[in-house]
């Protein structure tokens, strides 16, 4: 086989398909590696456009077979990928983040459609809207100033019974939890996924969570100690807006959501209601614009009370990471398109999409002369930084003219171009004599 032009895939590209299928079966190894290869090559999330990116080896129809009726499990998948971010990432502490998307669907009759609330409020959007609810669990990874959150797992809301989004991503927890046992993890979550139901299980999983909540959230002082008898009081006096008015604001330059930002920010160590009175940490920030105005306060819990204010603000901005995510998964990589017919086939489809969007991300982060080398493909974006959309133009250029269903090494389990064997000593040039 002519591997000629192989030599710019990076390594740890290889390295990490080589990691990822050993939570397959051997016999599905090879259609998988195809595929997510496939996925992470197209911009639409269509089989049939996967299928037509390589020069595949099987027919048609056995892929969709495979992505349906294949003994496999795309929950496994999902927690390999979360292994590989802990081994090519080592971090000392970890942010996972919950949050959901709408793909928006116009058949009643699509896994999981129904109406939904349109709570971004966009303008040229109704306010109710048909379509397909995803709660995503993803890790943020860092490497310098650059920093991303990488999808892990996701899970459909069904259109029937009593399962709702809290109770998904308490499964979703349930679940990654072994994965990042005996490491530091934090949970960062929104306004909407902040309540006591949620948190009660992240605490349990020994999590600590920081989000943003309500600003009327009842929030207490500590109770006065007092020498009578009966039961001591639970609760302190209440933090009011008149109270909260007269707490000291403290400005502070920090670099978040991707440049340096001036915030005005209060904080104390309140109990809160609902959470059974546990103490967090309550602040209370805004932002200060560009023309010299503030915007409201927001106010952001963290059930770690060691924290400094700061500390609170820094994390909670790594939520962010989540919102470009979606995007680019729905609009780059094709979530918008995954129509599959079964509930179990869509899940299998996406987390294989998943996969093609967080590989080219994951090499745009780690960096190095390998990866700058594939993303420069022209001369005049060689100061440009390195994307995950650059680094899938130059995977185009190579992947695009191999089988790499012949890549796979069944008896050494490893994925890589098949080196080019030696000729027979009796075959080779021999140089003329002088």
């Amino acid at each position: 086989m002519n591997t000629s032009g192989c030599g710019n895939i990076p390594d740890v590209l290889l390295y990490c398909i080589t990691f990822l299928v050993k939570s397959l079966p051997l016999r599905s190894v090879p259609t998988f590696i195809e595929l997510v290869v496939g996925a992470m090559l197209t911009e639409t999330g269509f089989v049939t456009a996967a299928y037509l990116a390589l020069p595949m080896k099987r027919n048609w129809s056995s892929y969709y077979k495979w992505i349906e009726k294949g003994k496999w499990s795309w929950v496994a998948v999902g927690l390999q990928m979360a292994r590989l971010l802990i081994r090519l990432f080592p971090q000392p502490l970890w942010h996972l983040i919950i949050d959901d998307t709408l793909i928006l669907r116009a058949s009643k009759k699509a896994p999981g459609s129904k109406i939904h609330h349109e709570h971004s409020r966009k303008p040229n959007r109704p306010k109710f809207v048909r379509g397909q609810c995803w709660v995503s669990l993803a890790a943020v990874v860092e490497n310098g100033l650059s920093a991303a959150a990488i999808p892990i797992l996701s899970r459909l809301i069904r259109n029937e019974g009593n399962g709702n989004k809290l109770t998904t991503a308490k499964t979703l927890l349930r679940v990654i939890k072994p994965v990042f046992e005996g490491l530091s993890v934090r949970l960062l979550l929104d306004s909407w996924y902040m309540r006591g139901i949620l948190l009660r299980a992240a605490l349990g999983a020994g999590l600590q969570v920081i989000g943003q909540v309500r600003k009327d959230t009842a929030l207490f002082q500590r109770p006065e100690l007092t020498t009578k008898r009966g039961r001591p009081r639970k609760y302190g006096a209440k933090y009011t807006p008149e109270v909260i008015e007269k707490l000291p604001i403290t400005p502070a330059q920090l670099f978040i959501y991707g440049k340096l930002r001036w915030v005005r920010y209060r904080s104390v160590i309140a109990k809160a209601r609902f959470l059974d009175g546990r103490f967090v940490r309550a602040v209370w920030v805004s932002f200060e614009d560009e023309k010299g105005g503030v915007t409201r306060e927001r106010l952001i819990l963290a059930t770690d009370i060691t924290l400094s204010p700061r500390e609170v603000i820094e994390a909670y901005a790594k939520r962010w990471t989540i919102e470009p995510m979606f995007h680019q998964a729905k609009n780059s990589w094709g979530w918008n398109e995954t129509w599959q017919q079964s509930r179990q086939a869509v899940h299998r489809w996406l987390h294989i999409l998943g996969i093609g969007s967080a590989l080219p991300q994951i090499l745009a982060i780690k960096g190095g002369g390998e990866i700058e080398k594939l993303a420069n493909a022209a001369p005049w974006r060689e100061k440009d930084p390195v994307t995950a959309g650059r680094v899938r133009s130059g995977l185009v250029r190579i992947f695009g003219h191999f089988p790499i269903r012949d890549w796979w090494n069944r008896k050494s389990r490893k994925f890589g171009p098949p080196k080019e064997p030696e000729a027979p000593a009796s075959t080779r040039k021999m140089p003329k004599a002088a």
